[in-house]
Parts: C-alpha cells; structure tokens; sequence
C-alpha cells in the first residue's frame, strides 16, 4: 500500500494569516518526499476559508520543480468549474515538467458557494462532469479532436505540449455518493473514497463500482482512501487532540458547504447530500447540555469500523488501517494530518510519526496488499 501526503490549507478562526497558512503547508508539503511519502495532493476549494487552494495544478507545479521522485496528484480538479480544454491543457504542462510523476483525480464539486461564484448551475454538475471528462480524454489521447455537445462545441484542435506518460491511464475520481460511484466507473476512472461516511457503506459502494466498471469492459483497479489523521504516543493525549480538532473540522466543513440547511434537498444530481442534513446539523447546533466537545455521529459511528477518521497512538492508527483496507483493498492511503486548526507543531509530530511507525508497516506488509476483489470475467485487475 502506497502512501501519499495531502496538504490542507484552513483558515479556523482568525488567529493566523492566509499567509502564514500557506507558510506552514509549504513546509509541510517540503517534508513529504524526505519522510518517504509516495505522493503528494492538492484539492480544489474556492471563496471561503476551507481548504484554499484554488488551482491544484498550479499548486504541484511547484513541487514538480521541488521534488524528484514523489508523485504528484490532484484530489481532486472539480471538473463542472472549468473549460475542457484548458484542463487538459494544465494536466498535459504538469505531466511534462514532472517527467510523468502525475496522478489526476477528479470530482463533481458539492459546495454551492463556490458553484454560485463560478456562475455554474449546480443541477448541471452530473452532466458537465461526463461530457468534460469525455473532451479531456480525447485532447490527451488525440493527435487532433473535435467535439459537438450540450455544453461545449469545439473546432476541430489539438493541445501542444502533448503528455509524455499517457495520464489518462491513471485517472480518478472522488465520490461520496452511490450514484457518483457509478457515474466513475462507467467513464472508466478509478475510484477514490473521500472519508465522509462510515467506511462499511464505502465498501458496499465499492463493490458496485467494481461490477459496473467490469460489465462497462473497463480494467478494475484498486481504489484510493482518503481520510484525516492525528497520531500521538501518548493514548490520552492523541485522544484529546482528536476530540478536539475532529470536532473543529466538522465545522468547518458545514461552514463551507452549509450541508446542515438542507439546502441541497430536491436539487438534482445532490439527493444523497440531502440526507448528510440530519449528521451536520448535531456540528452546527448541539442540544443544550450535550458535550460539544464529543464528535458527532459524522466523525464518530456506531459500527464496528468506529471512527471514520486515522487517529490514536500508531500502534491504534495501524490497526484502523488495517479494518479501512480489510474493506476496501486501496492501494494508496492519502493522508491529511492538518486537521481543525491542530497546531503546525502537532501537525508535524503527527506526520512524522506516521513516516517513521505506520507508512513502513503499510508498504511492506503483505496484509496491505493491492486489490480489486471479485470482478466479472474479462476485467482486467
């Protein structure tokens, strides 16, 4: 199981410049290769305080020039934002300049605000992704292209400089959602799990990807996970810190996508969002007398994978690890350490505690092997 490194760069409060935030991802992001991460990530978030990294690509251009060996991946571009081809044309200049190290993950983008500000319809999200994605493949993959559909009509072009190491075969996409799962495996992309529901009901989503993609006839490959980490040797203080900054970032999410108004009920193309109301509304409001300080059903679940999130001593991170791959047989582990505001020292004792006592275990034990699980006959693992 490979490892990779996602820098997060939120504001939580007013207690440090959007400067000094940058700063201390930097940093963050410098230390990956050296501490024997495989890959390094950039999401994609736009107008709030939440995760501000407004172009992934510009982003990991920067560190293709800072790093030799490290993967470089987008997790994820939100595809319904953006001209095709101008996409296209950013993933075909990094993959040059990496020298090939490149990964692409892409999404359908979930946050009205920044839908709103971007002057997308958000109903539109589902079939602006499909016929995005569909252009990007034929610029990467085509000498010349044209294409004439709902949202864009393109002469016949051609983007130069041209990939060097055929990105498309290495193309993902986040889902959280079951009708996202399927979208991406009818499109022929990997699958990406982004930590926002109990990993169980993951695992069922995963094994739907897989049969679709499989009857599609697209080669079914293991799935990426994502989720938060804070590691800390001493058990009470790890719990603590957990407790505290899971609660945080679960603010800071429904602060961003004001999940808990149900303003996403009824729009086409979100249902399953809707139904997160319930889960962001005990974050945003908690009943008098409850501590505010425990995590909600969202970051806390009942079930035997309990929390959705990497936290603990290594040694309980590890075996959380093992009960997230058990079920979904990822082959990268993508981490995010800078979590609710924790603190840039915490942060990178947490990270290179990781480095040094989770990441060897993951790589070199046969247990964390790759798969794809049972696929229909034909697909190819």
């Amino acid at each position: 199981m490979k490892v990779g490194y996602v820098p997060v760069v939120t504001a939580v409060g007013d207690s440090k410049s959007d400067l000094q935030l940058y700063q201390e991802a930097m940093t963050m992001a410098d230390m990956a290769e050296p501490l024997g991460f495989d890959s390094l990530w950039s999401l994609e978030h736009h107008f709030t305080g939440y995760s501000m990294i407004p172009n992934p690509v510009q982003f990991l251009t920067y560190y293709a020039a800072r790093t030799r060996t490290i993967r470089l991946g987008t997790a994820v571009i939100v595809l319904p934002w953006h001209d095709p081809v101008r996409v296209a044309e950013e993933i075909a200049l990094l993959d040059v300049m990496a020298g090939g190290r490149t990964i692409f993950g892409f999404g359908r983008g979930a946050g009205s605000v920044e839908y709103d500000g971007l002057r997308v319809p958000m109903e539109e999200s589902r079939d602006r992704f499909a016929e995005i994605a569909t252009i990007i493949r034929l610029a990467l993959t085509q000498p010349r292209f044209s294409f004439d559909g709902k949202f864009f009509k393109i002469p016949e072009t051609s983007i130069r400089p041209q990939p060097i190491s055929n990105p498309v075969q290495r193309f993902y996409a986040s889902s959280v959602s079951p009708e996202s799962a399927e979208l991406m495996a009818r499109m022929g992309f990997g699958m990406m799990i982004i930590g926002q529901k109990d990993w169980e009901s993951a695992a069922v989503d995963i094994q739907h990807y897989r049969a679709t993609a499989a009857s599609c006839g697209h080669p079914v490959r293991p799935v990426m996970a994502l989720a938060n980490v804070i590691v800390a040797e001493d058990p009470s203080e790890a719990r603590d810190l957990a407790r505290t900054h899971l609660k945080i970032y679960m603010k800071t999410i429904d602060d961003h996508y004001r999940f808990s108004d149900g303003h996403l009920s009824g729009l086409k193309g979100y249902e399953f969002y809707s139904k997160m109301a319930k889960t962001y509304n005990k974050v945003a409001a908690p009943k008098e007398g409850k501590d505010s300080s425990k995590p909600a059903d969202g970051v806390k679940k009942k079930s035997s994978g309990g929390d959705l999130n990497v936290t603990g001593t290594p040694a309980e991170a590890l075996e959380k690890l093992r009960y997230i791959h058990q079920l979904t047989g990822a082959s990268d582990f993508l981490g995010q350490f800078c979590v609710g505001g924790l603190s840039f020292e915490n942060t990178q004792r947490s990270m290179k505690l990781f480095a040094e006592k989770i990441a060897p275990v993951l790589k070199n034990d046969p247990a964390f092997a790759p798969r794809t699980g049972d696929v229909q006959a034909g697909a190819q693992a």
